[in-house]
């Protein structure tokens, strides 16, 4: 008995000057990987960007003009702000109410010279909702635009001069509900509000798959232009033919052009000219980190149904580029904020300003890499999309809602169309034939007055 107390008494010892250990449980929060927030004290809300961009444009209505437009499908909604800068407003708005009345009739050899006077450039930012650093970067061109802020290094008069027959279109936050999903904690969500990615939504190429296919990155909906985002930049696109559009995002440091469902680039003197500005771009302000060349050939995958390659293979836009401004290549595949956006001030800076200065140079060598001025009546009518295209997107949302019931619709709007023209064309005739008319009994008339 004596002797199993001393044994006790000797264990119980031994465990008391054991070190002490915390047991961990296997869910804790050690175990889970560490995720980057939001940096709420860089990043502005949507609504709070939105609302400063409008707060922007109140203050410089000179120079600056602002549109919100609303579409929606099958009970999903979405909406686009658009802002227009240009020296002068009443130029622009006259503009552009003459070519969607173009688009309209469809008498683009009639009237094709006069329409080259301005060079436009259309930016979209934020197509995808994880990507807040771009809609930051349209926050501070629309400011530099309106002199509240400015680029360093840059003379203001200089700049004016510039910009003097530029019309920038501005969309600074493409995709909003996929914004609001990522500022409600899905980090790593790009798509829109209903799944679908809005730069795989486009006519060209649409819908290939691809071996790596993930659908929650690529799906490309179930039709192209099934997504309002997508029908509503489609539209806008058309009725701005603009010379040069550049749709922004994030994730590495490249300067794209067509093609991304391609390995290669597209062929002839406009490629040569794409490329030439985008190695100006990279040695001038991507410090020569960007990677150039064709989005299929230069990222390792091709991208099919994309926005560049609509705007250069329908809209026939001259330079269609898409930049990636920004990525952290040290994240991991999962913490998404810090991989497609700057999470620290000076690095925020820096990207803000460096890629500010980059499209201002575009507004600075554009129209000297591209002719406004000698373009050919033909060249004019190529770029032009006929009411064709707007019979067309009419069709595909209706076919959407409808399936099958639409095919008897379709062969009476091809009928319609062709009666459409016929009557443009007497149209025509007949006021050619009045005002000779008039013109033939003017010169009778004075010539029986008598001297």
């Amino acid at each position: 008995m004596g002797g199993s107390f001393l044994l006790f008494s000797y264990l119980l010892s031994v465990f008391a000057s054991l070190p002490s250990f915390t047991v961990v449980k296997a869910d804790s929060d050690l175990t889970r990987p560490s995720f980057t927030p939001i940096n709420r004290d860089l990043y502005h809300s949507s609504d709070d960007l939105i609302e400063q961009i409008k707060s922007l444009v109140h203050r410089h209505p000179d120079k600056l003009t602002v549109e919100t437009i609303k579409a929606g499908n099958k009970g999903y909604t979405s909406e686009i702000t658009v802002v227009t800068y240009c020296q002068s407003r009443k130029e622009t708005d006259d503009k552009s109410k003459f070519r969607i009345l173009l688009l309209i009739y469809d008498l683009r050899l009639v009237i094709a010279g006069v329409l080259d006077r301005l060079f436009i450039v259309f930016q979209s930012f934020g197509q995808h909702g994880r990507e807040l650093i771009t809609s930051e970067l349209a926050l501070r061109i629309l400011s530099i635009l309106s002199e509240e802020q400015f680029l360093p290094k840059m003379d203001q008069a200089s700049l004016n001069g510039t910009l003097e027959n530029v019309v920038i279109k501005v969309v600074p936050m493409e995709n909003l509900n996929g914004r609001k999903l990522v500022e409600a904690g899905n980090l790593c969500e790009r798509r829109n509000g209903r799944g679908v990615d809005l730069n795989r939504n486009w006519s060209v190429d649409w819908g290939k798959k691809e071996k790596d296919y993930d659908p929650y990155e690529e799906n490309p909906g179930i039709a192209p232009f099934s997504e309002p985002e997508t029908q509503i930049m489609r539209k806008l696109a058309i009725s701005f033919d603009p010379h040069i559009w550049v749709n922004v995002h994030s994730g590495m440091e490249a300067l794209f052009m067509p093609y991304d469902h391609k390995n290669r680039t597209p062929d002839g003197l406009p490629s040569q000219r794409m490329r030439l500005l985008l190695e100006e771009l990279n040695n001038v302000h991507c410090h020569k980190r960007c990677m150039i060349g064709s989005g299929g050939g230069s990222v390792g995958y091709l991208a099919h149904g994309t926005a560049t390659d609509y705007m250069h293979d329908v809209v026939r836009v001259p330079m269609s580029f898409t930049f990636e401004i920004y990525g952290d290549n040290t994240a991991t595949l999962k913490d998404c904020f810090k991989m497609f956006n700057p999470v620290d001030h000076t690095t925020f800076k820096r990207v803000l300003n460096d890629w500010s200065a980059a499209f201002f140079t575009i507004f600075k060598l554009g129209p000297h890499q591209i002719d406004v001025h000698s373009k050919a009546a033909v060249s004019s009518m190529d770029k032009w999309v006929s009411i064709d295209e707007y019979f067309d997107g009419y069709l595909m949302g209706r076919r959407n809602r409808y399936g099958k019931k639409m095919e008897v619709l379709e062969v009476g709007m091809q009928e319609i169309r062709t009666y459409f023209r016929l009557f443009l064309l007497s149209s025509v005739l007949l006021l050619f034939m009045f005002c000779s008319r008039i013109s033939k009994t003017g010169r009778q008339i004075v010539s029986a007055i008598p001297i």
